[in-house]
């Protein structure tokens, strides 16, 4: 349709529409339509996300990477560019759960064909996911899901999402130490006991 219309769009930027109307063909030829009213006759992938407000995906592989490096300060310094953004908390946790998803789909060749991202995109994940073990990627997903139905009931609904994102990092170890911090904190907790001076040799007495 965008051939036959003479509009230039990237491959990305038809993809976003097609998630967005969640697959259903008139929704997506109605946003089609929104965004060359907006975009005239070419269409990228950075201004269908910002006129539908969807969240870069670039952000979580982002913050993958940051949560498999275990840095909770840039953890943190990217959750607040994104809410600093206007984008929803609840919204983020549920894409990053997607995310971690299509991690998981990429471990295995069979299921990458579920995967509905451009090819670009879908080298993105492939790389992204052989840094990833399938195990870990579902005790984040469940970490995520665990998030998304405490939100509502959570006072302080931030703190919630910062609470997750940090047991994220945790879980990366295993949510244990690793060998030197164990060593360090083992030494705090049991000292090595001070060497006992060894006694002066008693004076030679001329004979």
């Amino acid at each position: 349709i965008a051939s036959k219309e003479n509009v230039e769009a990237e491959t990305d930027a038809l993809h976003v529409i097609a998630q967005k109307a969640d697959g259903a063909l008139r929704d997506s030829l109605s946003l089609f339509d929104q965004m060359v009213s907006f975009g005239g006759n070419k269409l990228t992938y950075k201004d269908v996300i910002n006129n539908l407000n969807i969240l870069d995906h670039d952000y979580y592989f982002r913050i993958t990477d940051e949560i498999l490096a275990a840095n909770t300060s840039a953890v943190f310094l990217t959750l607040n560019e994104i809410l600093s953004n206007g984008f929803d908390a609840h919204n983020f946790i549920n894409g990053l759960a997607s995310h971690f998803r299509d991690l998981l789909v990429c471990k295995d060749e069979i299921t990458l064909t579920l995967l509905e991202v451009s090819p670009n995109v879908r080298e993105k994940y492939k790389v992204q996911s052989l840094h990833c073990s399938a195990p870990w990627l579902l005790t984040v997903l469940d970490l995520a899901n665990k998030a998304d139905v405490q939100y509502k009931m959570a006072k302080n609904q931030r703190l919630l999402i910062e609470l997750y994102l940090l047991k994220m990092c945790a879980s990366v170890n295993g949510g244990q130490e690793t060998e030197p911090a164990k060593k360090k904190i083992e030494l705090a907790i049991n000292p090595a006991p001070a060497a006992k001076a060894s006694p002066a040799p008693a004076p030679s007495v001329p004979v």
